[in-house]
């Protein structure tokens, strides 16, 4: 009987644990209390001229702090936000201060004083805040900016693009009562006028080339895909033997097989010189198809 008892005292135990155990994962289950965040995150999408630039920060509050000079102390590098580090992405390059930002994504640190912050983009993104070890190799461009101060006091940090121009805009900075303004460049015009030329300039070779391509092995009008392979092969200093290969079957298909053959030898030439077996035996296959060899 005694050991009955205890045998029974000991299955009640793990009972119980179990029991205590489950509904600790029933209660932890369901205490996911979800609550704002004291310096929420933000996202900022904006085309400057056709420059894709995000700019994705947390935004601490004042919350009746003293900010610049206390809370951001002068002469001590802020990420320029609070959580994760402020980050700028360029889709294109983009120039600051005389100084080119090659296109990617750089982590905005700011050096505040009393009347200018030195505004620095480090290629480094995945810190979290000041990287423990500052590594200014890593600083892609640096520049200063003047503050100014405002007559009234904006309770959150904001960070804004303004003046856009096709070519331009301004990075704003604003905090307590005051602000500053960075301006970056785009290469617009330079782009703009490269497709202009281009388009003006009318098709390439590679143009004519790729459509005379599509329009034969699409079994369109092959009287055009010649005309267009004809401009392309004129406007190549050296056609190559791929391109040969493909004016060798337009031929074959509009029913030329002496243009053909022709056309096939100096691709299978150029592709034996370049030592491209491939090529050299569609080249062959084609050439026996077509009674040549």
């Amino acid at each position: 009987d005694l050991h009955l008892s205890i045998r029974r005292q000991r299955q009640m135990c793990i009972r119980d644990r179990l029991l205590t155990f489950a509904l600790t994962l029933m209660f932890s289950a369901n205490a996911q209390i979800e609550t704002p965040q004291a310096s929420p995150f933000t996202k900022v999408e904006q085309k400057v001229g056709l420059t894709d630039v995000t700019l994705e920060y947390s935004r601490p509050s004042m919350r009746d702090r003293e900010v610049f000079g206390n809370l951001v102390p002068y002469g001590k590098v802020w990420r320029a936000g609070a959580n994760k580090n402020t980050i700028i992405t360029f889709s294109n390059p983009v120039t600051i201060d005389g100084k080119e930002l090659k296109a990617g994504s750089y982590a905005v640190f700011i050096t505040p004083s009393a009347k200018s912050w030195d505004v620095m983009f480090y290629s480094d993104t995945n810190n979290w805040g000041t990287p423990q070890n500052w590594d200014d190799s890593k600083v892609a461009a640096k520049t200063t900016i003047e503050t100014m101060n405002m007559p009234m006091n904006v309770e959150t940090w904001t960070m804004t693009f303004d003046n856009l121009t096709n070519d331009s805009a301004e990075l704003g900075f604003i905090w307590e009562n005051t602000m500053a303004s960075l301006k970056f460049e785009v290469p617009t015009d330079k782009a703009v006028t490269a497709s202009i030329e281009k388009a003006m300039a009318g098709p390439s070779a590679n143009d004519y080339y790729a459509s005379a391509v599509y329009y034969m092995q699409a079994e369109k009008d092959l009287e055009k895909a010649k005309m267009w392979m004809d401009k392309a092969m004129a406007m190549s200093k050296e056609p190559a033997f791929w391109q040969l290969r493909q004016q060798s079957l337009l031929y074959a298909k509009m029913g030329d097989k002496k243009q053909a053959i022709a056309t096939a030898k100096k691709s299978l030439e150029k592709a034996e010189a370049n030592g491209n077996a491939d090529y050299v035996k569609m080249n062959k296959d084609s050439l026996k198809e077509w009674g040549a060899m």
